[in-house]
């Protein structure tokens, strides 16, 4: 590990440095990313819908790449634990990539059993951009993680908005090269995810993890070596363990409200699009709104990561509640000839999906120590998209048995229930 300027230390530690690059590196990579994991989100389920003639599994696409997500977020964590950040996140990447030439050559051959295939590996990619944002966090200062965090989140926006609103353009240089125009937005998220993976395996040099990991080392055996001096000595020395060594009692309701808050933003956004297709919305209108919704996701991600350091991640986590509820509501009474409307509901629903991740990341963070941190990182984001994958298989059944404005209803109402969870675990500490 070499560095052309003399390292910045902390105890005579690199961090600060360390961390700088590293969330300029994760930066790059989460720009490229959002535009691919924007592809999926924008078109999948049209194209579900065009290939099947009906829209009861148009919520399909998104349950299927979502259950890939949680297969990938394993893997990926797994790595992570043995190789590093750089490792695991590059592999994620690339396999999205590979997801992506899949959807393109199921839509020339008219496949739907190969789209569904192609999907569930695609979904690699939506983990992998969700994991970068622990690696963000793992050389953090405990009291600014979720700073960190939320500057990891924020740089998907740009590639983010920009893939929706690429969807038109794409979709006719598809049709140009002899592609269905609705796999437009997959040639842009093939290229976006594998120039991502390349970026990573290049400069996330040190390995955030790894890095984290040796350093800690050093701490617990700078603490033994001042605690025997002292017991030979005979005097008194602090030894009480750091608190990122310590299992905190943030794991469970950090956990609870990701995953509330990924199922109910999953049904509503899935089936939004289809909503607005079925009256009589075009591909551009459904790609402004799920821009603006993408948007929302992540560029409030600053504000949130500092009100999550400054009152608590808890009290963000219920502001999350909340705010999907007033999304729920808002989608539920727009009519439908109201993009501004439903715009608006998807900014909220965003937002409050931010609230919930950002704080949520922080929790999980806090909680875990750096022995098993990507391990169980990895398997929480397997709940939360298993989550995503149940909200978007139940969505299209639900808008095709009882309509849009139900689910969407249901979705906010659903998502209070963050709010006893979080009491709940509060009242034990």
């Amino acid at each position: 590990m070499t560095s052309t300027a003399p390292a910045e230390t902390v105890d005579g530690s690199p961090r600060p440095e360390a961390q700088r690059r590293v969330l300029r590196v994760l930066v790059a990579s989460q720009i490229l990313s959002g535009a691919g994991l924007a592809a999926g989100i924008t078109v999948g389920a049209l194209l579900a819908q065009d290939m099947l003639g009906s829209a009861d599994l148009a919520g399909l696409p998104s349950a299927l790449f979502t259950a890939g997500s949680a297969l990938a977020a394993v893997a990926v964590g797994q790595m992570s634990q043995a190789r590093g950040r750089r490792a695991g996140l590059a592999a994620g990447y690339l396999t999205g990539a590979v997801g992506s030439a899949g959807v393109i050559a199921a839509a020339v051959a008219d496949s739907p059993v190969l789209l569904f295939i192609a999907l569930f590996v695609y979904g690699a990619g939506t983990a992998t951009n969700l994991q970068a944002r622990y690696a963000g966090a793992d050389l953090a200062d405990p009291a600014h993680r979720a700073r960190a965090v939320s500057t990891v989140l924020v740089a998907t926006t740009l590639g983010g908005v920009a893939g929706p609103n690429l969807a038109a353009p794409t979709g006719t240089f598809a049709e140009s090269i002899g592609v269905p125009a609705l796999a437009g937005p997959f040639l842009l998220a093939g290229v976006a995810y594998a120039l991502a993976a390349v970026v990573l395996v290049i400069w996330l040099r040190p390995d955030p993890l790894l890095l984290a990991r040796g350093l800690d080392v050093q701490e617990q055996a700078r603490r033994k070596a001042a605690a025997d001096a002292a017991h030979t000595a005979g005097t008194a020395v602090d030894v009480t363990p750091a608190p990122d060594r310590k299992r905190g009692p943030g794991l469970i309701p950090g956990a609870l409200t990701m995953i509330l808050t990924q199922l109910v933003m999953v049904a509503v956004m899935t089936m939004t699009p289809v909503h607005m297709h079925d009256h009589g919305h075009g591909t551009a209108a459904s790609g402004l709104v799920i821009a603006i919704h993408v948007g929302a996701m992540y560029l409030p991600s600053p504000l949130t990561g500092r009100l999550v350091d400054r009152h608590g991640r808890t009290a963000v986590a219920a502001a999350s509640g909340l705010t999907l509820l007033a999304a729920g509501i808002l989608a539920a009474v727009a009519p439908v000839d109201s993009v501004g409307l439903l715009a608006l509901a998807l900014a909220l629903l965003g937002l409050g999906w931010n609230f919930g991740l950002v704080s949520g990341t922080a929790m999980i963070t806090d909680a875990v120590p750096l022995a098993r941190r990507a391990k169980t990182q990895g398997m929480v984001d397997v709940s939360i998209a298993v989550a995503g994958a149940t909200g978007g298989l139940a969505s299209g059944i639900v808008v095709a048995a009882a309509g849009y404005p139900l689910l969407a209803l249901t979705g906010g109402i659903l998502s209070l229930a963050v709010l006893p969870a979080i009491a709940a675990t509060a009242s034990k500490r």
